[in-house]
């Protein structure tokens, strides 16, 4: 079911939700591959340890680190009643790993599930209550991962970055864009393969055209996404890695409920409609008018809708946050 919501209407909705109580956090670490995952849980004030309560796995955009955006979309969702769970993937933030700041789509996958699997032991969370929501990049991660892992009952994105080969050469300046990508990555590659060492690049910038992200909002504005949590750098090896990986082709084995919080002034709305359209289980969608793909991430109307919209769609497939697992 399509659904688009204009900006003025997304503010009467942001504006009308319901008040609900402070989520606390706990810091939590679980193991992924031989490596320490280091996580935030976030858990409403009302949790009775008797009834225990659906939970999320809550993952960002690309580079990004667990206070980003994924740390917002997890309160919103911990205020609404979900246990919810965000984490830095190996290589990134607080996490293990010896190889930082690099963008591995299979890595990032395994994680997803590492976390889903690590929810599935807490108290608080019923193990058969367990939604995955993906937010820009890691949205592909999510989806694969649920085609995957039967343990993910639903899945939400926000926002998705959903790529194949077709969207790719529309994205990045066509074939010959693509080869110098690519080519950029192989040399940063065969340089650390060569030496032990990463040739790390900002990734974002105003003023450095090297940068991954050039000329980008929230990465480059301090009260936003340029936290002292995240670290501003990236290693260019992932290029052939990132433009390879096809996440619309996770569309046909997803069959849990589904639901896409998107807008077509974000990014690569052709990608979200060309996955949405392949999808052969449950869906909806809700598309948001002059919303974009940086406005999703911290704008309080746009995330309080996209919350919202969730909420409801994790409620009617996972059962509501505050009934007892059945």
């Amino acid at each position: 079911m399509l659904k688009t919501l204009t900006l003025a209407a997304a503010t009467a909705v942001a504006l009308g939700s319901s008040a609900f109580a402070a989520p606390r956090v706990e810091r939590v670490t679980f193991a992924s591959h031989g490596e320490q995952i280091v996580g935030d849980l976030y858990l409403p004030e009302d949790l009775d340890p008797a009834r225990p309560r659906p939970a999320l796995v809550v993952t960002g955009a690309w580079m990004t680190v667990k206070e980003q955006m994924p740390a917002r979309y997890a309160r919103e969702m911990a205020d609404r009643g979900f246990v919810a769970l965000t984490f830095d993937f190996r290589g990134w933030g607080e996490s293990g790993g010896a190889r930082r700041q690099y963008e591995d789509p299979s890595a990032k996958i395994a994680d997803i599930e590492a976390a889903v699997a690590y929810l599935a032991t807490r108290p608080e969370t019923d193990k058969d209550r367990i939604g995955g929501l993906g937010i820009c990049a890691s949205s592909g991660y999510m989806v694969t991962a649920a085609a995957e892992d039967a343990a993910i009952k639903s899945v939400a994105l926000v926002a998705p970055w959903l790529h194949d080969a077709e969207v790719v050469e529309e994205t990045y300046g066509g074939k010959d864009g693509i080869a110098r990508l690519e080519a950029a990555g192989d040399a940063a590659e065969a340089a650390y393969r060569r030496t032990g060492k990463q040739a790390l690049l900002p990734a974002a910038s105003l003023t450095d055209d090297r940068a991954i992200m050039f000329k980008v909002p929230y990465y480059t504005e301090a009260d936003r996404g340029m936290i002292p949590a995240w670290r501003n750098e990236a290693d260019p090896a992932f290029w052939r890695g990132w433009l390879k990986f096809d996440a619309i082709r996770a569309a046909p084995r997803l069959h849990q409920p589904f639901l896409m919080v998107h807008g077509e002034a974000a990014a690569i709305p052709q990608g979200a409609h060309k996955f949405y359209a392949r999808l052969t289980g449950p869906k909806q969608e809700l598309w948001l008018d002059n919303v974009t793909q940086f406005d999703f991430y911290d704008r309080a109307v746009p995330v309080k809708a996209a919350s919202d919209a969730v909420a409801a769609h994790f409620s009617a497939t996972l059962g509501g946050a505050g009934e007892a697992g059945q």
